[in-house]
This record gives C-alpha cells, sequence and structure tokens, in this order.
C-alpha cells in the first residue's frame, strides 16, 4: 500500500503578523480615503446649492441639489465645439505619435543602428534643458503654424520619456533570436518590422496610444499661447474661459456681483466633472495597460 501523505500543517500567523496586516489595511483605507474624497467632493458639489457649498455645509451629501451650473454649461455651444476640437486633437495626436514614437524607439533598441549614442544623447539633452517659451512661440510662428490645429498636435506628437519607455519594451521582450532567424530566411528591415515586430507590441502601442491620449485630452497651454480664433479652442480652454467670464465682477448691482460669484463657484466643479467623464468612461476598460505601462522594462530576463 502506498505510504499516505501526511496532511500539510497550515502556517498560522502569528500575533506580530496580525498587527502587521491590520496597520497595513487600516494605511490603505486611510490613503483610499485621502485619494477618492476630493473627486467625491466635486462630484457632490457640481449638483448641490452654491450657498451650501461655500458654506462648508456640503461635506458627505449633497444639499439642495440643482443641476442650474449643468445646464449653463451645457446649453453653450462652444462647450461642444471644444468637445469635437479636443476629440480632433486627441485623434490626430495619437495616429501620428504612434507613427513616430514606435519605429524611432524599435531603432534606438537595436545594437546595430549607427551613431546610436549620438542619437541617445540628443534626446536626452531636451529632457534637462529647454530653450523657453519665447524660443519655442518663434519656432512655431517661423513654421507658420500659428493660429492652426498643427501648434496644438504637433509639440506633442513626441515624449522622449515615451520613447524610452518603447525602446525598454523592445529591448526587454523582442528575442534577438527571433530578429536573425527572420533575417536568415531572407526577411528585410520593413518586413521583419511590420511582420514581426508590431504583432509582438500591441501592448506598448496600447500604453502609448493612452498615454498621449490623456496627456492632449488634459492639455490647455499650447493651445493658449498659440490659437487666437476661439473656434479652434481645445475643450479645457473653453471651459477656463467661461470660469473667467462667469467671475467677472465688474459693473451691476451687489445682488448681482453675488450672483456671479455662486455660479463662478458652481461652475468651477462642473467643468471639472465635464471634462473627466469621458476620461473617468474609459479607465475601467484601460486600467490593465496603466499598469502594464508602469511596468515596461522593470522586468529583465
Amino acid at each position: 500500500m502506498a505510504k499516505e501523505k501526511a496532511p500539510k500543517r497550515a502556517l498560522r500567523d502569528t500575533v506580530g503578523d496580525k498587527i502587521f496586516y491590520t496597520i497595513n489595511i487600516i494605511v490603505l483605507l486611510i490613503l483610499t480615503l485621502i485619494v477618492l474624497y476630493p473627486v467625491y467632493f466635486i462630484v457632490i458639489a457640481s449638483f448641490s446649492d452654491p450657498d451650501a457649498v461655500l458654506a462648508g455645509k456640503v461635506v458627505l451629501y449633497p444639499m439642495n441639489i440643482t443641476f442650474e451650473g449643468y445646464s449653463k454649461i451645457l446649453e453653450r455651444t462652444d462647450i461642444w465645439r471644444g468637445y469635437g476640437n479636443t476629440i480632433l486633437y486627441t485623434a490626430l495626436t495619437v495616429v501620428l505619435s504612434l507613427l513616430v514614437t514606435v519605429p524611432a524607439g524599435w531603432a534606438l533598441s537595436r545594437k546595430t543602428l549607427p551613431a546610436k549614442k549620438l542619437f541617445m544623447i540628443y534626446f536626452i539633452i531636451p529632457m534637462f534643458f529647454g530653450g523657453g517659451l519665447i524660443p519655442f512661440y518663434n519656432v512655431v510662428s517661423s513654421l507658420g503654424l500659428v493660429n492652426t490645429i498643427w501648434a496644438v498636435v504637433l509639440p506633442s506628437i513626441l515624449s522622449v520619456w515615451n520613447l524610452f519607455m518603447t525602446k525598454t519594451f523592445f529591448e526587454s521582450s523582442i528575442p534577438s533570436s527571433l530578429i536573425e532567424a527572420a533575417t536568415i530566411d531572407g526577411a528585410g528591415s520593413f518586413r521583419i518590422f511590420g511582420s514581426i515586430v508590431l504583432p509582438l507590441s500591441k501592448a506598448i502601442i496600447a500604453v502609448m496610444a493612452l498615454y498621449y491620449a490623456v496627456g492632449q485630452w488634459n492639455s490647455y497651454f499650447n493651445a493658449m499661447i498659440f490659437l487666437q480664433d476661439e473656434t479652434l479652442y481645445p475643450l479645457q480652454l473653453v471651459l477656463k474661459e467661461i470660469l473667467i467670464a462667469s467671475e467677472s465682477t465688474t459693473g451691476g448691482s451687489g445682488e448681482t456681483i453675488l450672483q456671479q460669484y455662486r455660479l463662478a463657484n458652481q461652475l468651477k466643479y462642473v467643468s471639472v466633472i465635464v471634462s473627466s467623464v469621458p476620461v473617468l468612461c474609459l479607465y475601467p476598460f484601460v486600467q490593465k495597460y496603466f499598469a502594464q505601462g508602469v511596468m515596461i522594462g522593470s522586468l529583465k530576463e
């Protein structure tokens, strides 16, 4: 008869382990509340009575629910135009960024690239030193891009950090033996990149698309500097202009000024919700790609 296997003894947590786990749970719960409460407060403040918000009465739940702020913003045609512009800028940025970042990252990951160190230095220097706003504006102006959509899109199509992240992915995830085998079979550089490298790089392509899209969606500085035509304004800049206009208290009676102040206070929270809803709705579907982006290049065989 075969010997019966001795039952495994369950590992019991010591008192010290239980204390450690308890402290960990408490700390994590506190950190969770610190992160989530500001978001929750913005949501409930966006449809609470502005007077209650200003008086500090809105803490855990909304009071005197009103959707005046949402109606004021959503009834404006410039909001929807801003949404359309932002979607266009984001789509163009993602497409052009992938066309630039992925091939450049693959090239920098190859040991056979001529003058590789020189290219690396060329990309590293702008990470630490910049020419400043005036030279940047002069370059864009000399190219004839001021007051065009390309003044918003083109400066955003390459992030050196994302380029190095892509390079690291290729170095750690694409086996050299696979490239050598394809070369022996007669595949050229373009065939290897298009038929072998890209199908194996769906993770980094998704991560880069996500990073560029979120960055462009939240961006407003380039548009504020280079655009004068209000029909070209992205959503973030449109909301900024609405807030500035609503906070203007010049002229009018004291009651009118108070109403403008109340409305401006509510519009602050409403504008955050309006601009963040698309990203918040998209995030659950792309959360795993954020995790992949953080881990890319952290482990290497």
